[in-house]
């Protein structure tokens, strides 16, 4: 395809040695192909223009027939009835139709027809046999006309061709061209932005800047699409409004071992606590700041017990609740937030919700990354049970869409008793694990100094997993990385369970 700078040239030698071109039709390319009218059109723009007026044109809007692709086979080779009558073999046997149809296929069906009503071939028992010596491919010949003149002069004939589909008729436009009155050989480029260049030069002065076109639309800029992990998590925080909860704060994605695993209960020597499940920080390393009381309570209930527990046994150090971590939950966010609680003059039942992520050092597989997103709830009142815990993951999960579900006792250091929460998978075909629940235990409240009748349930749970179910995403590296589809992300609308 000729460049636009081409095309101008064409136009301004042609015009230059002829003074007209009379139609544009007729241009050929230096390639010796005819000219793109459509793209021939903007170099007429650009050349015609108020600030060039290089060239004036006038367009010219023609109907010409053309043939389709059958009709220019046909032209080629013959037509269907012409085919058929060829086959025939000369003499009174003929040929059977079945032989006929299976030496043509779909043009002995087509063309068969034709013949009898052009009379060229009759039946004779299961044979066809030539009714005639010779014939005349009409069809083909009008077809010839049609493709090297764009018309005929029998309009019968081109409606019966357009009825058979062999023709059509096509809207042909094309320009006429003159020369304008600054008509020059030489295109002089426009300047389109003032650079530095011009402005240390001066050159902006006197250059000949391209007039700026305030109806030209641009291109449309393409919208933001929102992920479907940020859809889930939109759904997951309207079903918490709607149940009354409120938002914590989660925008510490570094902290410390106190806050994370201390104030938790959770041992100093527990697996999780280890450089293979957690990330560490180098700069800073630590963290100094901590309520003196409640770092104390923390240490004896860790060390010698206390609040009816007999605690573990082992010399909690303060140098271990000090180094800063990548969160490893958002518990520790629930942790604060209880202890805050617990300062408050007098008890008021909460119901906290947060979602955000958390880091995990985990080997990356079809359903673990080692960063991801973690839905956390607490409900703090005075003489909850766990009945009232799975009754509320029902509720909650009936919300999502999510009904089939199964609980399972499990192990945590800061909940007792606690449950797993399991939700089958349609894509993978097994059941997946949801997330974690349980009652904080007594070891964990009361050193913040909530009262012993307060219990608190909680549970946390992946939003990526719910997020595959939704989809029905089988791996979560397509969901979250390099090998996301785009397209299912623009294209997904928002995601209603």
């Amino acid at each position: 395809m000729s460049t636009t700078e081409e095309l101008q040239t064409l136009v301004l030698t042609i015009l230059d040695a002829k003074g007209t071109i009379p139609n544009t039709k007729d241009l050929i390319t230096s390639d010796n192909k005819e000219v793109d009218q459509l793209a021939l059109l903007g170099a007429l723009k650009s050349l015609s223009i108020a600030d060039k007026e290089m060239v004036k044109y006038e367009t010219i809007e023609e109907e010409v027939w053309v043939l389709t692709n059958e009709g220019n086979e046909i032209a080629d080779k013959g037509s269907h009835e012409a085919k058929v009558f060829d086959t025939i073999p000369v003499g009174e046997e003929g040929i059977a139709i079945s032989a006929l149809r299976e030496i043509l296929g779909e043009t002995a069906k087509i063309g068969q027809g034709k013949a009898f009503k052009n009379k060229w071939v009759i039946k004779n028992g299961d044979n066809l046999v030539r009714a005639v010596d010779s014939i005349i491919d009409q069809t083909r010949i009008d077809l010839e006309v049609i493709r090297s003149t764009g018309t005929h002069s029998d309009q019968k004939v081109l409606f019966e061709l357009r009825k058979r589909k062999l023709c059509d008729k096509h809207k042909v436009i094309s320009y006429s061209v003159s020369k304008g009155p600054k008509f020059s050989l030489t295109i002089e480029k426009q300047a389109r932005d003032v650079t530095f260049e011009m402005l240390q030069s001066g050159e902006w002065k006197t250059a000949n800047f391209k007039k700026y076109n305030f109806d030209a639309l641009g291109i449309p800029p393409s919208g933001g699409h929102l992920h479907p992990l940020m859809k889930v998590r939109e759904e997951f925080r309207q079903i918490f409004f709607e149940m009354g909860f409120e938002e914590m704060p989660t925008n510490k994605f570094v902290e410390s071992s106190f806050w994370n695993f201390d104030s938790l209960f959770q041992p100093q020597q527990h697996p999780a606590r280890d450089a293979h499940d957690t990330f560490f920080l180098k700069d800073p390393a630590i963290c100094t700041q901590f309520p003196t009381e409640y770092l104390k309570r923390v240490k004896e209930v860790h060390s010698i017990g206390g609040y009816g527990s007999t605690g573990y046994g082992y010399d909690w150090k303060i140098e271990e609740a000090q180094k800063l971590i990548l969160r490893t939950h958002t518990t520790a966010v629930s942790s604060f937030m209880l202890y805050n609680l617990a300062q408050q003059k007098e008890f008021k039942p909460v119901k906290y919700f947060s979602i955000d992520r958390v880091f995990r050092n985990e080997t990356v597989d079809a359903t673990h990354l080692a960063e991801f997103h973690q839905v956390e709830g607490v409900i703090a009142d005075k003489g909850l049970t766990l009945g009232d815990l799975i009754g509320f993951m029902n509720t909650f999960f009936n919300k999502m869409g999510v009904k089939n579900l199964r609980f399972k006792p499990a192990y945590n250091p800061y909940t007792e008793p606690s449950m797993e929460i399991f939700s089958y998978h349609q894509g993978l075909g097994k059941w997946v694990e949801m997330g974690n629940s349980g009652m904080f235990r007594p070891e964990m409240l009361e050193p913040m100094g909530l009262d012993p009748d307060v219990r608190v349930i909680a549970w946390g749970l992946g939003l990526e997993r719910p997020t595959m179910i939704k989809y029905g995403i089988n791996n979560i590296r397509e969901l979250l990385g390099h090998k996301v589809n785009l397209t299912t992300i623009q294209n997904n609308p928002i995601c209603l369970f």
